[in-house]
């Protein structure tokens, strides 16, 4: 099977909610294609089970420049401030908004404060992650770009998802209408949608993950890894993906076809 090189050599890429999972392996693939990467994350540690190694380590350790900015997404005070770590690299040239949460409830059980807290994450920090983001990429003349992290629950329901798939069906909305005001500006903004990953968000997919199970919830062949993600972040920031915006990229290994 081919490969397609990917080249950010000279760009800055902010990755929030990167020190595990998702958008570890985001930030890994960014580093090795030349990016300089800024994790933004609540914690610097990475959640995962086998991963020691914080993620802005492991992408110096590969070779590449990374930084790490302790950030809550929840407070758009914190966005700033990794907007202004990232502009002492030149500033953003894209941002990625990963930082999510997921609390398995049925419907019947969710609180106000389950509500609020994904809300808080997946939502509100998505929307002022790319507001801000945009702003300083139109402040200084940058066409960036922006890809958010939706979730194929955005459009495909399932049990016990009912308040973390309503953010993750706003966060679509949100990308095509930043997509149809920003495009003004030349910034492209897109979404990725990951089936069931095994991450440490969702309480035993990792332990699943390894040991491969067939047809976990439903996938037709195994349960997807965070290494399955990585491509599409990196074509949507890319120039080959000049002509797309308000897009969302399924990436599930099939489930909802």
């Amino acid at each position: 099977m081919g490969t397609i090189d990917a080249d950010f050599s000279g760009e800055t890429v902010v990755v929030t909610g990167a020190a595990s999972g998702i958008g570890r392996a985001v930030a890994r693939a960014f580093g090795d294609a030349g990016a300089t990467v800024v994790v933004a994350d609540v914690r610097e540690t990475p959640k995962d089970l086998e991963e020691t190694v914080p993620t802005h380590e492991l992408v110096e350790d590969r070779g590449g420049t990374a930084t790490y900015v302790e950030t809550d997404v929840t407070d758009p005070t914190q966005i700033e401030s990794v907007i202004e770590a990232a502009r002492t690299f030149g500033g953003v040239d894209v941002m990625v908004n990963n930082a999510g949460v997921h609390r398995s409830r049925s419907f019947l059980e969710v609180t106000p404060d389950d509500l609020t807290a994904v809300q808080a994450v997946n939502l509100r920090g998505t929307f002022f992650g790319t507001q801000l983001a945009a702003r300083d990429m139109i402040d200084r003349g940058v066409e960036g770009t922006v890809v958010n992290t939706s979730s194929t629950t955005a459009e495909r329901p399932e049990p016990n998802h009912a308040h973390y798939a309503a953010t993750k069906g706003g966060v679509q909305m949100l990308t095509r209408s930043a997509a149809i005001e920003l495009d003004a500006h030349g910034i492209r903004v897109n979404a990725v949608a990951p089936g069931p990953i095994a991450t440490e968000i969702r309480e035993g997919w990792s332990a699943e993950a390894r040991a491969d199970v067939a047809d976990a919830e439903g996938l037709p062949s195994r349960a997807g890894r965070p290494s399955d993600l990585p491509g599409a972040y990196l074509y949507l920031a890319s120039a080959q993906a000049d002509y797309v915006t308000g897009e969302t990229v399924w990436v599930d290994g099939g489930a909802s076809c």
